[in-house]
């Protein structure tokens, strides 16, 4: 995990919810976000999912959530994400993206590859960031978002 310290910010950074409606970071404003960019063609990206749900199930709060953005493109996309967590049992939300959203961070250097997560705070705005996965509800985790949420 890098600390950046640049403040980048991603209140206008769009979405969708699982309905198809518009969602963008500010939607969340007010909360400091655990944001993970994943596709379910992604191995490492599907192991992570499990310790996303718990630390989404421990935190998630008026003042914390944790912001799955799914990057699996095409007609079919949607429906492999979907698929994907109802065969592993995830009940996380489904927050589709088009492409451009995850080669926003890629143009800005934040990363090359997914799994990606960008720690946000309560105005969008970047506080650290991870490349590749990360086992978010094992100790070191749980001190990542206790120290997230102490800020």
């Amino acid at each position: 995990l890098n600390g950046t310290g640049t403040g980048r910010g991603y209140a206008d950074l769009a979405f969708t919810d699982a309905a198809g409606q518009p969602k963008t970071v500010a939607d969340f404003a007010g909360k400091k976000l655990l944001v993970n960019f994943w596709a379910s063609w992604c191995v490492p990206c599907r192991a992570e999912m499990p310790a996303l749900q718990a630390v989404a199930h421990a935190y998630d709060s008026d003042t914390f959530e944790v912001v799955p953005i799914n990057l699996d493109v095409g007609d079919s996309g949607i429906e492999k994400a979907r698929k994907f967590l109802a065969d592993e049992k995830l009940d996380l939300p489904l927050y589709p993206a088009p492409l451009q959203a995850f080669q926003r961070l890629q143009q800005q250097a934040v990363t090359v590859g997914l799994p990606t997560t960008v720690l946000l705070d309560e105005k969008g705005c970047e506080l650290a960031v991870l490349q590749g996965p990360a086992e978010w509800d094992s100790p070191d985790g749980k001190a990542v978002i206790d120290a997230l949420l102490s800020t």
